[in-house]
C-alpha cells in the first residue's frame, strides 16, 4: 500500500492505526497519516460509513478505538512477507515443521489462511527446510510465559516458584517489569521483594506463577535489554570475584557480560565481580579469556577451575610418555 494515496487506501491505513493504537487522538492519527486533522476525521467517517464501529471519546484520555463485534478482514500477505514469516518461525523453532507441535499447528493455521499460490510456496519451504535445533535455546512453557507477559502489561505483582540450575527451589514475590528473549532463552526481568533488588530469571525454570492483586510501577526510562545484560550475573548462589591480569580496555570484548561487572584493579589488571549457580560453567567461560587470572572469592569456582585445568592437562599429555 506504500505510495497509494487513494481515499480507500488512506481509510484502510487509518483502520490499521486505530487497531494498533487504541485511544489514538485525531492529531496523532493525522501525523501518522501525513494529513490534516480534518482529513483524518474524514477517513474515520469513511470507515463508519462502511459499518466499521469506530468509537471516539473526548477529553485528555479520549481518542479513537474499535468497538466490539468488529470482524476483521482476513490476513493478506505478499509472497515475500509470507515466506519471511515462515522462515523466521522455522529459524526460531526447529519443531515448527511438525504439525503435531504447538508451534507447528499455529504455523499451519497461518499458511491455510494465505491465498492458494502464496500458501503453496510457504508450505514448500516448510516441508523442505530442516533447521538444526539450537541446543542452547530453552523455551519456556507457553502458558507460563503468557501469564508473565500479561502480568507485566497489567502491572500486577506475581508470586513465582523457581528452581535454579543448581537445584535450589524458592518462592518469591516479584514485580514483572519485562520479558526479554536473549539468544534463544526467555528471561523475566523483575524486582525481587525478597532480595530487595533487580533480578533476571530464566522463565523455563519458573515452576509456578500466581498473579496477585498488588500493582507496581515500572522504573522510568527502563531499557529492558540493557538492564537484563547488567543483571544476568547478579543474585545467584555463589558470589564470584576474579582478578584478570590485563587492563579493562583489552579484556572487555573477551568477557561475556553474563559473567558480571568489570572494573579496573590498577593500571594493568581488571576485577570481575558476579555470581553464578553453576561454577563449572563459569569456570569454562573463564577458560576462554586470553589472560592469566586469580579467583579470589568463591571456593566452589576455585574447585571447578582446578578440575577443568586438570582435564585440559590430561588431554594434552602424550600417552606414550606416560
Amino acid at each position: 500500500m506504500k505510495g497509494d494515496t487513494t481515499p480507500l487506501a488512506r481509510a484502510l491505513l487509518t483502520l490499521e492505526l486505530i487497531q494498533a493504537n487504541p485511544g489514538i487522538t485525531a492529531d496523532r492519527l493525522a501525523g501518522k497519516l501525513g494529513v490534516t486533522e480534518r482529513a483524518a476525521r474524514r477517513y474515520v467517517a469513511i470507515l463508519r460509513e462502511a459499518d466499521i464501529p469506530v468509537e471516539s471519546a473526548r477529553g485528555p484520555y479520549g481518542g479513537y478505538r474499535l468497538g466490539r463485534g468488529l470482524r476483521l478482514p482476513p490476513l493478506v500477505f505478499s509472497a515475500t512477507e509470507a515466506l519471511g514469516l515462515v522462515m523466521a518461525v522455522l529459524d526460531g523453532h526447529h519443531e515448527a515443521g511438525d504439525p503435531a507441535t504447538l508451534t507447528g499447528a499455529a504455523l499451519g493455521k497461518i499458511i491455510r489462511a494465505l491465498p492458494e499460490a502464496v500458501a503453496a510456496q510457504a508450505e514448500a519451504v516448510r516441508q523442505a527446510a530442516r533447521p538444526a535445533p539450537d541446543r542452547g535455546a530453552a523455551r519456556p512453557d507457553p502458558g507460563t510465559a503468557t501469564t508473565l507477559v500479561q502480568a507485566s502489561i497489567d502491572h500486577r505483582r506475581v508470586r513465582a516458584g523457581y528452581r535454579s540450575e543448581a537445584g535450589t527451589e524458592w518462592v518469591s514475590e516479584v514485580d514483572p517489569w519485562a520479558v526479554v528473549v536473549r539468544h534463544g532463552r526467555w528471561y523475566l526481568l523483575c524486582w525481587s521483594h525478597a532480595a530487595g533488588a533487580t533480578r533476571a530469571y530464566r522463565i523455563d525454570r519458573v515452576r509456578t506463577v500466581e498473579v496477585l492483586s498488588t500493582g507496581f510501577s515500572t522504573p522510568d526510562g527502563l531499557d529492558p535489554v540493557a538492564t537484563l545484560e547488567d543483571h544476568l550475573a547478579v543474585g545467584w548462589e555463589y558470589d564470584v570475584e576474579v582478578i584478570i591480569d590485563a587492563p579493562v580496555s583489552e579484556i572487555t570484548r573477551c568477557v561475556p557480560r553474563a559473567l558480571g561487572q568489570l572494573a579496573p584493579a590498577g593500571q594493568q589488571a581488571t576485577r570481575l565481580t558476579g555470581s553464578t549457580s553453576n561454577p563449572h560453567w563459569y569456570a569454562s567461560q573463564l577458560g576462554l579469556v586470553p589472560a592469566s587470572m586469580r579467583i579470589v572469592r568463591c571456593a566452589e569456582l576455585q574447585d571447578a577451575a582446578r578440575a577443568l585445568g586438570q582435564r585440559m592437562l590430561a588431554a594434552g599429555t602424550d600417552p606414550a610418555s606416560g
